[in-house]
C-alpha cells in the first residue's frame, strides 16, 4: 500500500510539472508565433495606408491581401491556444443571464450576409415557451453556435440553414451527470441541406484537424478545430453536442446545455484555484487593469433593453462595470426617454457602439479590460463613433480633461440621481436640438469665410465676427456649441480674449477652438496653459486641425460633412500631431522591430534596444525620453526585471512605460502592472490602440 501510495504522488508530481511545462510551452509558443505576425501585420498595414501616396491601387489591394491572410494566421493561433488552454485548464468561465431575445439579434448580424451572398435562406426558431434566458458563458455560448453555423453556410451550397432554440427531455447521452440532473435542459439545434457526414466519421470530425473527407480542407477551407474547441467548451458548460446526419441529406448539429449552469465537484475546486486575484497597483492611473476577475454565477446582471430596440428609439450605451450602478443608470436611462445597452467592458463596448449607432454613451474610466481615457480617445479618433454624445462618470478627479478630448459632459462619483438625470437630459436635449451653432472670431475676412465655409452644413448656423469684443458680445447673449478664434482678433490678445470669456457665465461649458498659437512666447504659453484648466481650450497649429477638433466638438458625423472637408480630416488623422517630436524607446529583441516605423510615421523619434540591458543605459543616457514601450519576452533580462530596474531612479518614477508581450495566458496583465508599467498591450499590435495608449499617456 505504501509502495503504491508512493508511486501515485510521484505520478501527481510528474502530471503537475508536465502540467507546468505544457503551460509555459504554450506561452513560448504564443510569443514565437506572435511576434513575426506583429511585424507582418503592422507593415501590411502601413504598406495599405500608403503614407507617401506613391502605391498603385494593384499594389495597396495586396498589401491589404497580406494583412488579410495574417489575420486568418492570427484567427488560427487562437483557435489552437484556445484549445490548449482547454486541454490544460486554465479556462474561466464568466457565467451570467443570457437572455434568448439577444441570439436572434447575434445571429442575424453575424450570418445575415453569409446567406444572402449564397443564395440560402436562413431562419432563426426560439420556441414561446422557453424562459427570459439561460444562465450560462455568453461569450462562449456565442462561439459554439458560430462555430456550428460556420460550418453548416461553409458546407451548404443551395437550400436553407435553420437555428432552432428549445427545451429538450431528452436526446442527450444517457448517464450524462450534469444534463440528468439539470431542473430544465435547453436545445440548440442547427440544421442545413449540406454535404452532409458519413456516419463512420461522425465521431472523428471532433477531433483537433479533422474533417469528414481529408479532402473538404481544400474545398472548403478551414482547419478542422471549430469543432473540437466546440465540444471542449460544450463540456466545461455542462453540455453537450449530439450530430445526425447522412450524405447528401444535410446535417442537425444540436447543443445541449443546462438552463441553470452548475458547475461539477472537481470544476468547482478548479476554478476556485484558478480564480484571477487582484495584484497590488503600481501607478495610481494603473490601478484600473488590475480589478478582480470576472463575475460569479452568484452576482446579479442587468437586464438591458437591447431586445427591445425599435426604429425611431433613443439608444444610449452604458459602459459600466459595477453591475449595480450599471442598473441604477438604466433606470435613470430609461426616464430620461433612453433605451439603454449595458457593457461591461471595453472589449464588449466598442464593437457594440459600431453596431447599434447609439444617440449617446456613458462612459466608466475605470474599466477592468481597458483604460478608460482610451476608450473615449479610440471613440473620438474614429471617424464611425467620433460624433456620439459621450458623458464620463467616474471617480477620477481628472474630469476637465474629458472635455478637452471631446466629452459631451461629466458626472463624477459617487453620484446623486440628480446629476446622473440632468446629464442625460442635457444629453438628449443635445440629441434632438437640429441646429448646433458655432461661433467664428477672425480678424482675417478671408480666413474667417473660408474656414465658415468649410464647416457649413445644413445642421450648423455659424456666426462670424471680426473682433474680440464682438465674440465676447455674441458669447454672452447666446450659449454656442462651440467657438474657432484666430490670434489676428487685433483689438486684445488671445490670452486677454480667455480671461474675459472665463467671466462669462457659459465659459465652463462651451469649448474654445484656438488657432495660431505657435508664435507665441513663453509667458503667454504659460497663460494659455493656466487658463485651459479653467475654459475646455484646445490649441492649434493648422487650418485642418481647426476643422478636426471643431467637427468633434460640435458632434458631427464625418458623413454630413462637406466633400472637402469630409477628404481633408482622414488625411489629418493619418498625421496627426498630438505625438509629433515625442521620442519612445523601443526595447525589444526581434531585430525587424516594425513599431519604430509606426511611430515614425506619426512624426516621433524612435530610439531601439535589442535588450533589457541596453535599454537600460539608453534611458539613463539619453535625455528627454517622453514613453518605453517594453517587449517581456527578451533573453537574460526580461522585461518584468527591465522595468523593476527602470523604476528604481526617482526621475523615472512617473515616466509612461506600456508592456507589449505575445504571451496569452492568464495574469499576464497583471504580472506586467506589478512590475511597474503603466500599461499593458497584447500582440500582434493593434495600431489604434497603441497611438490612442500614447496620445493618452503622453499628452495629459
Amino acid at each position: 500500500v505504501e509502495q503504491a501510495k508512493a508511486a501515485l504522488e510521484e505520478k501527481a508530481e510528474q502530471l503537475a510539472l508536465s502540467s507546468r511545462y505544457k503551460s509555459e510551452f504554450l506561452a513560448n509558443m504564443s510569443h514565437e508565433l506572435r511576434t513575426p505576425l506583429n511585424s507582418l501585420l503592422l507593415l501590411a498595414r502601413l504598406l495599405a495606408d500608403n503614407p507617401g501616396n506613391n502605391l498603385t491601387a494593384k499594389q495597396i489591394e495586396h498589401a491589404q491581401t497580406i494583412h488579410a491572410a495574417g489575420t486568418d494566421l492570427l484567427s488560427l493561433i487562437n483557435d489552437i491556444l484556445d484549445l490548449a488552454k482547454i486541454e490544460s485548464g486554465t479556462v474561466t468561465l464568466d457565467i451570467e443571464f443570457e437572455h434568448f431575445s439577444e441570439l436572434p439579434d447575434y445571429v442575424e448580424r453575424t450570418f445575415r450576409q453569409v446567406a444572402n451572398a449564397k443564395g440560402l435562406e436562413f431562419d432563426v426558431r426560439v420556441a414561446a415557451e422557453l424562459p427570459a434566458g439561460i444562465q450560462t458563458d455568453a461569450k462562449r455560448l456565442q462561439q459554439i453556435l458560430k462555430n456550428l453555423l460556420s460550418n453548416a453556410f461553409k458546407f451548404t451550397e443551395r437550400g436553407r440553414v435553420t437555428l432552432e432554440v428549445a427545451q429538450a427531455k431528452s436526446g442527450w447521452t444517457a448517464g450524462h451527470s450534469q444534463l440528468d440532473t439539470a431542473d430544465a435542459v435547453v436545445a440548440f439545434s442547427v440544421i442545413d441541406t449540406g454535404v452532409g457526414i458519413p456516419a463512420n466519421k461522425q465521431n472523428s470530425i471532433f477531433e483537433p484537424f479533422q474533417q469528414a473527407d481529408g479532402t473538404t480542407s481544400r474545398q472548403y477551407g478551414g482547419t478542422g478545430l471549430g469543432l473540437s474547441i466546440s465540444r471542449e467548451l460544450t463540456r466545461l458548460l455542462g453540455g453537450e453536442i449530439r450530430v445526425s446526419s447522412a450524405p447528401g441529406k444535410g446535417s442537425t448539429f444540436t447543443l445541449y446545455l443546462p438552463l441553470i449552469y452548475k458547475p461539477a465537484g472537481e470544476e468547482r475546486a478548479r476554478q476556485a484555484a484558478a480564480a484571477p486575484q487582484p495584484a497590488p497597483a503600481y501607478a495610481e492611473r494603473s490601478h484600473k487593469l488590475l480589478k478582480a476577475g470576472p463575475p460569479s454565477a452568484s452576482q446579479p446582471t442587468v437586464r438591458d433593453d437591447r431586445g427591445r430596440i425599435r426604429e425611431g428609439d433613443y439608444v444610449v450605451v452604458i459602459v459600466e462595470d459595477d453591475l449595480k450602478f450599471a442598473s441604477a443608470l438604466l433606470d435613470v436611462a430609461r426616464e430620461s426617454g433612453f433605451k439603454g445597452v449595458v457593457a461591461a467592458n471595453a472589449g464588449t463596448a466598442l464593437p457594440l457602439v459600431k453596431e447599434l449607432a447609439p444617440d449617446a454613451i456613458t462612459l466608466d474610466l475605470l474599466l477592468p479590460d481597458m483604460d478608460g481615457w482610451a476608450m473615449l480617445d479610440l471613440l473620438k479618433h474614429d471617424p464611425v463613433t467620433r460624433h456620439i454624445p459621450v458623458n464620463v462618470i467616474s471617480v477620477s478627479e481628472q474630469m476637465n480633461r474629458c472635455m478637452h478630448m471631446g466629452a459631451l459632459g461629466v458626472v463624477q462619483k459617487p453620484a446623486a440621481k440628480e446629476a446622473l438625470q440632468e446629464a442625460l437630459a442635457r444629453t438628449r436635449k443635445f440629441v434632438d436640438r437640429e441646429v448646433k451653432t458655432l461661433l467664428v472670431a477672425y480678424g482675417d475676412t478671408a480666413q474667417r469665410e473660408g474656414i465658415s465655409e468649410a464647416l457649413r452644413t445644413d445642421g450648423v448656423k455659424i456666426t462670424g465676427v471680426g473682433s474680440g469684443k464682438e465674440a465676447l458680445e455674441a458669447a454672452q447673449r447666446s450659449p454656442f456649441d462651440c467657438i474657432v478664434v484666430d490670434r489676428t482678433l487685433g483689438d486684445m490678445s488671445a490670452t486677454d480674449f480667455l480671461k474675459n470669456f472665463a467671466k462669462t457665465q457659459h465659459s465652463a461649458k462651451i469649448p474654445i477652438v484656438m488657432y495660431g498659437t505657435d508664435g507665441q512666447g513663453r509667458n503667454e504659453h504659460d497663460s494659455l496653459r493656466k487658463l485651459a484648466e479653467v475654459v475646455i481650450l484646445k490649441n492649434v497649429s493648422t487650418p485642418e486641425a481647426v476643422l478636426e477638433e471643431a467637427t468633434l466638438f460640435l458632434h458631427q458625423a464625418v458623413e454630413r460633412l462637406p466633400g472637402k472637408t469630409r477628404e481633408l480630416l482622414p488625411q489629418r488623422r493619418k498625421s496627426p500631431q498630438e505625438l509629433s517630436g515625442k521620442k519612445a524607446l523601443i526595447v525589444v529583441d526581434d531585430i525587424r522591430n516594425i513599431l519604430s516605423s509606426v511611430l515614425e510615421q506619426h512624426g516621433m523619434i524612435a530610439l531601439n534596444a535589442e535588450n533589457g540591458k541596453d535599454g537600460i543605459e539608453l534611458l539613463t543616457n539619453t535625455p528627454g525620453i517622453d514613453v518605453v514601450l517594453m517587449d517581456i519576452m527578451m533573453p537574460e533580462l526580461d522585461g518584468y526585471d527591465t522595468i523593476r530596474i527602470m523604476r528604481k531612479p526617482e526621475k523615472f518614477k512617473a515616466l509612461p512605460i506600456i508592456a507589449i508581450t505575445a504571451k496569452a495566458m492568464i495574469g499576464d496583465r497583471e504580472k506586467c502592472i506589478e512590475a511597474g508599467a503603466s500599461d499593458y498591450l497584447a500582440k500582434p499590435v493593434n495600431t489604434e490602440q497603441l497611438l490612442s495608449l500614447l496620445r493618452v499617456w503622453l499628452t495629459q
